[in-house]
């Protein structure tokens, strides 16, 4: 059998050529179902984020062996699949592909899950939607994917679970919008009574938006150049209050925190604006960040009473550090990876033994019941009774170590003097062998 995981992300692709090859939900159930259909694969599941598309297969008919010519023709079909599914060449995308099989694999879908192989090192968003991709295959399979590959999903899960709890992979900030919700967090302890002010309503304020939320923000006001937009980011993340720019101070006058980042060329809120603001507020702590490039906020603003201001820089200060402490725990969630992988594999071992014997002897009573019902036939026939045995169990013996023959043979053939000996071992003939080679 072979896992096989074939993909392209961040790393090795355009954000053009990423659009080209994603899969929409509707694009994704297409895609198994010709899977599904094509026997491509016995099991699948397609992930797509706007960083990376994967497909994860599993065939139970395949050699591992990557010089194996039934496997490579295996991998060709599947990336020309994969070609003409998104109307492309191969030569458009073969450079920018990646591909693992079996223990490659399986710790690649790991490294995956724990957010070792994202942009953001550690972003806990991507374990979620590993599983979202794992339940539409399992929806469209009817939870009846195979044993093996569901088996690989839970392992997977599990790690990353273990990953969260036993390193500090996801506990520091390093993206400018998390690290601006943590710092609130830890100069206020709690937000949810607090007036928060987002100026702008670009990809940077949606996601402090949707971080402050996740942190029980309930009071957030939104100033942007058009109230359109705002609108359209209140709608998509959750209800917050609507101003324009040239009511700024009004929001201001009201806010606890104010985390500004838009695209002007002169700074937006004034030291002016703030004292004015404070004297409203009879100067209670007031944090300011300022997340822009250039500034939306006056550098003398940190110079008034009360006031916590941090610009970009301070911003990449902390990340910095967080990032180095998140590439520690990376080391320990790798080492937990080489376990759980290692785990998964045993168990793979076990399993595949298990039903190697359950086969075998399932096989062997079938030939029992043949050889027996024939047997009766011909006891009812009046043929002789031991003449009747002796061609039974002749023909039964006969049967039964046909496989086993076989087996010793090709052992023979290639030399395995390690798996003959194992077998011979295992049928209590080890002496035999070892006189023979004397």
């Amino acid at each position: 059998m072979a896992i096989l995981a074939l993909g392209i992300n961040h790393k090795t692709a355009s954000v053009e050529l990423r659009e080209k090859v994603a899969f929409s939900d509707e694009k994704r159930l297409s895609a198994l179902q010709q899977i599904q259909q094509s026997e491509l694969a016995e099991s699948a599941v397609i992930l797509s984020t706007c960083n990376r598309t994967e497909l994860y297969l599993h065939n139970r008919h395949i050699s591992p062996l990557e010089a194996d010519e039934q496997n490579s023709r295996w991998i060709e079909h599947i990336v020309q699949w994969f070609v003409d599914f998104h109307g492309l060449s191969a030569e458009q995308v073969r450079d920018n592909l990646y591909l693992s099989q079996n223990s490659a694999a399986t710790q690649h879908l790991m490294r995956v899950a724990c957010g070792l192989d994202s942009l953001i090192l550690g972003e806990p968003q991507i374990l979620g939607q590993v599983k979202q991709a794992y339940q539409a295959s399992e929806s469209l399979y009817q939870q009846n994917l195979s044993a093996e590959f569901s088996r690989l999903f839970q392992k997977t899960f599990a790690t990353a679970k273990r990953v969260r709890s036993e390193t500090d992979i996801g506990g520091s900030a390093v993206s400018v919008a998390y690290a601006a919700t943590s710092l609130a967090k830890q100069i206020f302890d709690s937000l949810q009574p607090l007036t928060i002010l987002l100026v702008g309503a670009g990809e940077t304020i949606e996601l402090v938006s949707r971080y402050l939320f996740q942190q029980g923000a309930e009071k957030i006001i939104i100033a942007n150049r058009t109230l359109s937009r705002a609108q359209q980011l209140s709608e998509r993340v959750g209800t917050m209050e609507l101003l324009l720019l040239d009511q700024l101070q009004q929001g201001l006058n009201r806010a606890d925190i104010v985390i500004t980042s838009t695209a002007s060329d002169t700074p937006l809120i004034s030291a002016a604006m703030v004292k004015a603001a404070q004297k409203q507020r009879k100067n209670r702590s007031m944090l300011i960040i300022d997340i822009a490039v250039p500034r939306d906020v006056e550098q003398q603003v940190s110079e008034i009473d009360s006031v916590y201001h941090y610009s970009v820089d301070d911003l990449q200060h902390i990340i910095r550090h967080n990032l180095a402490q998140r590439q520690k725990a990376s080391e320990q969630a790798e080492q937990i990876i080489q376990q759980e992988s290692k785990a998964f594999f045993q168990w793979l071992k076990l399993y595949q033994s298990s039903n190697l014997i359950r086969k075998y002897r399932d096989q062997a009573e079938q030939t029992r019941q043949e050889l027996l019902s024939k047997a009766l036939s011909a006891l009812q026939q009046g043929q002789d009774q031991e003449t009747v045995l002796q061609e039974l169990s002749y023909k039964l013996t006969n049967r039964l170590l046909h496989a086993p023959t076989q087996a010793i043979q090709k052992l023979v053939k290639s030399g395995d003097s390690q798996g003959l000996q194992q077998f011979s071992t295992a049928l209590g003939i080890e002496s035999a062998v070892e006189d023979r080679e004397n």
